[in-house]
Order: C-alpha cells, then sequence, then structure tokens
C-alpha cells in the first residue's frame, strides 16, 4: 500500500525588521485575502491569523522585507520531509504559472528615437546609453525604435549610440508628430515583437506617447524617472521623486509587459558615439490611413530660432536666483554676471511663481533637469524639487546667507554671505581680471 503523502506546511508571512523601504503598498495589492494593511510609514501590517500562506507577497517585496514563519512543528516537519527527499504534495499555483509564461514571452530593451523634422532630442542617445546597461543586465539586444518619414538615415545614428538593432516605420503619415498614428505604430510593434521594456524622454512627445501607449497595450507608466535598475527577477526597478519630491520611491511593474518608463533630458550620461557601428535594421510597413486619423497638421511654426530664447537643460554654465533674490529687478545683477562667465541665468520655482523669471528659466521637479559643468545658486534654500533637477551638476557653487541651508549638503563650494555683496564683487573681479589680459567680457548664448 502506497504511504499517505504528507501536506507541506505553508507557514504565514511576517515582516522582516529593519528591511521595508516603503515601495508603494506592492505586498498589499498582491494579497488575495486582504490581511495586509499600511502603517503611516508605508510598512506592512500582517494579520498572520487569516494568512493562507500563498506566499505573493513574498515574492513581490523588491527588498525581502517579508518571510515566511514556520511554528516549531511546522519546521521539524518541513525537517523531516527533507530528510526523507519529498513526498509532500505540492501546490501548483497556476495564476503564477500563467504569469511566468507571460512574463518569459517578452524580451529585449527599446528606445524610442524622438525627432522632429529628422532632428534628434538628445535624450533619446541618453537614453540608448542607460538602455545598453540594463540590456547588458538582462542578456538582451538593445533596441532603437525610429518612426517618422524619410528618417532611415537616424538608424545609422542609433547604432552609433549603442543601439544592436532598429525597428523603421518610414511613411509619409508619419512626417509630423500626431499621437494616433505614433500609438498606433509602437502598439503594433509591441504586439508584433513584445519587448520587455521601453523607454522614452519625457518631453512633450515623449509623455504624450508614452501614456496612450501604456493605456492600450494596459501596462504600467512611471513618468519622470531619475534612476533605471534591474532586480535579480529582471523587473526594472524605476526611481522617481514622490510625494512632491520629498522621498525618492522605486515602482516596479513585474505582473505586466513592457515595464515604461519616461526620463527627463540630462538626467542620464550620454554615451560614447562609435561612428561606424553596424546593426540590423528590421523595417515595417505598418502605415494607418491618413482618412482615418481625425487630427490634420494644417501648418507648422517653429520656435527654436525665437529672440532672447533659452535653451537652459542644455547650457553648461548656469547662474540660478531663489527666493533670497527678493524681487524681479534683482535678477539683473545675476544676469550681468552670467554675461561675465558665458553663463544663462536660471531661477527656483518660488522664483518664478512669484513672476520674478518665466517658466522655461525654472530648474528643478517641476521645471528643466540641467547637468551644466558649473551650477550657481544664488538666494536658494535648496528644497528637495530643486536639487532634484541640478544635483548632478559637475560643479555647484552655493551663496546663501543662512550656514544650516540644505543646498550647502550638495554644493562642491558653499559661500555664507549677502549674494547682494558677493555677486557684484565677484563681476567686478571678473571683469578686472579680463580687461587686465585684454580679453572681452564673455556673452551667453
Amino acid at each position: 500500500m502506497e504511504p499517505k503523502k504528507i501536506k507541506k506546511p505553508r507557514g504565514v508571512a511576517r515582516l522582516v525588521e529593519g528591511r521595508c523601504i516603503a515601495c508603494g503598498e506592492r505586498c498589499m495589492s498582491s494579497c488575495p485575502v486582504d490581511v495586509i494593511l499600511m502603517d503611516e510609514q508605508g510598512a506592512p501590517i500582517i494579520n498572520t491569523a487569516k494568512c493562507i500562506g500563498c506566499v505573493k507577497c513574498v515574492k513581490i517585496c523588491p527588498a525581502e522585507a517579508i518571510e515566511m514563519y514556520f511554528t516549531p512543528e511546522e519546521q521539524k516537519l518541513l525537517d523531516q520531509l527533507a530528510s526523507q527527499g519529498g513526498g509532500a504534495e505540492v501546490e501548483v499555483d497556476e495564476a503564477e504559472a500563467a504569469l511566468q509564461k507571460m512574463l518569459a514571452a517578452y524580451r529585449g530593451v527599446w528606445v524610442f528615437i524622438e525627432q522632429t523634422d529628422g532632428e534628434v532630442a538628445k535624450v533619446s542617445w541618453e537614453l540608448l546609453g542607460t538602455g545598453a546597461e540594463l540590456a547588458k543586465k538582462l542578456d538582451v539586444e538593445l533596441s532603437a525604435v525610429v518612426i517618422g518619414s524619410n528618417v532611415e538615415s537616424l538608424c545609422a545614428e542609433a547604432f552609433a549610440h549603442g543601439a544592436e538593432k532598429a525597428y523603421l516605420l518610414d511613411a509619409p503619415v508619419y512626417r509630423n508628430y500626431r499621437t494616433q498614428p505614433y500609438n498606433e505604430a509602437i502598439c503594433h510593434l509591441i504586439e508584433k515583437h513584445k519587448p520587455e521594456i521601453i523607454l522614452m524622454g519625457a518631453t512633450g512627445m515623449g509623455r504624450d506617447l508614452a501614456g496612450a501607449v501604456a493605456t492600450v497595450v494596459k501596462t504600467g507608466l512611471t513618468a519622470d524617472c531619475t534612476g533605471l535598475s534591474i532586480d535579480d527577477k529582471r523587473n526594472l526597478m524605476q526611481t522617481r521623486p514622490a510625494f512632491g519630491g520629498n522621498i525618492m520611491a522605486t515602482i516596479m511593474c513585474d505582473k505586466y509587459r513592457p515595464q515604461m518608463s519616461t526620463v527627463r533630458p540630462h538626467v542620464m550620461a550620454m554615451p560614447e558615439v562609435m561612428p561606424g557601428r553596424k546593426g540590423i535594421i528590421v523595417r515595417d510597413d505598418f502605415a494607418p490611413n491618413e482618412q482615418g486619423i481625425l487630427t490634420k497638421v494644417l501648418e507648422v511654426f517653429s520656435d527654436k530660432d525665437a529672440k532672447n530664447k533659452v535653451d537652459i537643460a542644455g547650457a553648461e554654465f548656469i547662474v540660478s536666483g531663489g527666493r533670497g533674490m527678493m524681487n524681479a529687478a534683482n535678477f539683473s545683477i545675476l544676469q550681468e554676471f552670467a554675461d561675465e562667465i558665458g553663463a544663462v541665468v536660471g531661477a527656483s520655482r518660488s522664483a518664478v511663481d512669484a513672476g520674478w523669471m518665466p517658466h522655461d528659466r525654472q530648474v528643478g521637479q517641476t521645471g528643466k533637469t540641467v547637468r551644466p559643468k558649473v551650477y550657481i545658486a544664488c538666494g536658494i534654500s535648496g528644497a528637495i524639487q530643486h536639487m532634484v533637477g541640478m544635483q548632478d551638476s559637475d560643479v555647484i557653487i552655493a551663496i546663501n546667507r543662512d550656514k544650516d541651508a540644505p543646498i550647502f549638503q550638495i554644493a562642491t563650494y558653499g559661500i555664507v554671505g549677502d549674494l547682494f555683496q558677493v555677486i557684484p564683487a565677484l563681476t567686478r573681479r571678473i571683469r578686472e581680471l579680463r580687461q587686465g589680459t585684454g580679453e572681452p567680457a564673455r556673452a551667453a548664448s
């Protein structure tokens, strides 16, 4: 007579003290019997009396902050089963098996190459550098997605920036960006090739397109990421500011594919360019019928050559003013100083909200992300929302009367003093040095 199989104990879930990273209620949402609640710090409170030991919260936790607990009697039974080499009934989670099968069907990292009239947004090349790192960790191909009209030459540029393959959709219907045709094109490629990860720039076009695509393919989207990495389960760990920039949250989309993120320009480093590098071009003739597209482009107006327009995100030297500037008129001393060193003038959100500077000069979470060689913060206290937008500058110089201002925590050099004395003194000294050498003052471009 065959011996009766012993049912393997399932145990209950419990929190491992000190490991929770408050990732956003992932464990609570995964629990099928709703026995997990969250405390004020975002850590789980598990009702062990009702836990069924399904292990879903353990598997979904990115910090391994939840473990399975077994009573001494259950542990003794587990040890006995282990010594016997099996003999226990193993329950198969059909839902988990189906999920793993679906996830395994998606492979590859894609970067959408944003272009306007054949001119590529630099953030697309930056994302190819980051995409290459992710693809290497996942051991998959890095591919560029090129959509437009007469844009095949951009595939060669994508290869030079690190792409191994380029999916090309080249047709007149894609000449000017419109949400509907681009959305249909991306969704067509996703259904056909099943990428694991899709990255887009957090620009006007990227934000519009990424949201539309994620909605159609029913997957998650994390916007304005500042960091991307891979965990040991092939999930994309997407880091971005949360709760008004007061914390950095890591978000994952482990039950849906593809995983989608948008990243601001100048957040990621530009990869090394390798001219002449080759890759595979995959041409696709998918093109929506123009008659079925509701939006029509009647005329295009370009402002890239507009007078007084400054690309603060691409500037190498930035002098920014905050609430400490007191009023709009005082920004003239920053402009005078900026002219001497060849810089552009930026501002914090408080200065922009006060109407002292236009919004296109704002640096920070709700403004522009910058990575200049030198960033000079004048009268800026250093709220996290501002620091998120400039903390990757090569050199940060802070000028503030408050020696305890948070900006000094990330500053390379700090000057504790009155900016209305420090800035004019610096301007005069630089002007004297230039006049002494006969070199004319520099002007910001």
